[in-house]
């Protein structure tokens, strides 16, 4: 190996060490973000220490990848504006600087899988690595496996690494998704290597007992399956995914059953499985809330300050539209609107083009999508794997538009080359 080494270019081997570094690094940072118990977690510091050395270092952004950075900003700026509508401003600053960073962790993300798509690969393995991890940690807790171990979780409801289970069971909706994928789609020699830490997560989902956690995952799964069946031309494939899919339902049914029979887990069913709960239907409660938070975002086009309306009424709003209307005013809503609607549709469009990194954007889709409706009964914007997700799908975005330029660059070429061969021109006109 030496020797080989040795007969590289100095410039070969100092490529290669620089992208083993950055592999490395892009690594560490997803599984830091598995793991927040108190903040700023180990992802924030590691994250804005990476971001800042790569940025000295040559991180490029694109005008594939510029709108979402001007949107992001643009949306933040709306926070500091509403700042300046309190008369106190308790821990706000923070607050706005936590959302510009989370901001900026996005546009990173899109900048370095359109430079490098290698990147999706080592990001949704490291994302499972995570899953994992902080899932079995979540069934230890829960079952009260080791001393200490209650830890992980809270309000008697698994919450792995995470200081909320209703953060904790959406986190683990992506990985699970492409260990499904991998299911569907995988070599059947291989299913155990995905079927295991698929089920691992799985319990995790259902231990975080997160209503909005386990609509996630069956309406990304479903979308997922419906997809790779519908855009197959392959019988024997479409065959595969139908006996899959069954087969996938039983042993979650027999899986459910034996839960059901470990002592506290069915009670806690019932009570979370109930579509409303007191604090939702209450006269000050959640619904009620939205109606109240929308008439003073009427009233107040510059904000009520970044977490007033928790401060005033008792209870957060709950609904990331309202968030960004109360605490980023209406720029900060636009933009966030703009930013939704551009994520959906350009996703959209692209979705279904034959690409190396398709399959990550498949999922990546699908669960963005999901925590989409998801905002519209609990606030996302401090959710570190949401713009992780957006950042997946905008490097895809990017990717697609380098590609289609080399496309037209090739073809250009390819014109050039011609003109002038006998019976060109006159093949032309």
């Amino acid at each position: 190996m030496s020797a080989l080494t040795s007969e590289l270019p100095p410039a070969a081997v100092n490529a290669k060490l620089v992208a083993l570094i950055s592999s490395a690094a892009v690594v560490v940072g997803i599984l830091l973000s598995g793991f927040v118990l108190n903040e700023p977690a180990p992802y924030e510091i590691y994250m804005a220490a990476l971001i800042a050395i790569w940025a000295l270092f040559g991180l490029r952004i694109s005008r594939s990848v510029a709108p979402l950075l001007v949107l992001l900003v643009l949306f933040n700026i709306g926070g500091m504006i509403s700042i300046t509508q309190m008369s106190d401003l308790y821990e706000t600053p923070m607050y706005i600087a936590v959302s510009l960073f989370l901001a900026l962790t996005a546009v990173f993300f899109a900048a370095i899988l359109e430079a490098r798509p290698a990147f999706y690969s080592l990001i949704f393995r490291s994302w499972i690595v995570a899953a994992v991890v902080t899932s079995m940690l979540g069934i230890i807790g829960y079952f009260g496996l080791l001393p200490g171990s209650e830890i992980f979780t809270k309000y008697d409801r698994a919450a792995g690494a995470f200081q909320d289970p209703n953060v904790f069971g959406p986190f683990l909706a992506l990985p699970g998704i492409y260990l499904l994928y991998l299911v569907l789609t995988g070599n059947p020699l291989k299913m155990m290597l995905y079927a295991v830490p698929l089920l691992v997560v799985l319990a995790g989902i259902f231990l975080s007992f997160s209503r909005g956690a386990w609509g996630l995952f069956a309406f990304a799964a479903i979308l997922l399956t419906a997809t790779l069946f519908l855009q197959s031309n392959s019988g024997k494939f479409r065959l595969r995914i139908a006996l899959m899919s069954i087969a996938a339902v039983a042993v979650l049914v027999v899986a459910f059953i034996a839960i059901l029979n470990i002592p506290g887990v069915a009670d806690m069913l019932t009570e979370r499985a109930q579509l409303t709960q007191d604090y939702d239907s209450a006269r000050l409660g959640r619904f009620a809330r939205h109606i109240i938070g929308f008439q003073v975002a009427a009233e107040n086009p510059l904000g009520i300050g970044p977490l007033m309306f928790g401060l005033t009424y008792g209870e957060d709003t709950h609904n990331i539209w309202l968030k960004a209307l109360l605490d980023y005013g209406w720029l900060g809503f636009v933009c966030w609107l703009i930013m939704v609607g551009w994520t959906i549709g350009g996703g959209f469009r692209i979705l279904f083009r034959k690409r190396p990194w398709q399959p990550y954007l498949l999922c990546a889709y699908f669960v963005f999508l999901g925590h989409v409706a998801l905002g519209t009964v609990i606030d996302t914007d401090h959710w570190r794997h949401f713009y992780l997700l957006i950042g997946l799908i905008w490097g895809a975005m990017a990717l697609e538009k380098r590609h289609q330029l080399a496309l037209k660059r090739a073809e250009s070429r390819s014109s050039d080359r011609m003109v002038g061969v006998p019976g060109f021109d006159t093949i032309a006109s």
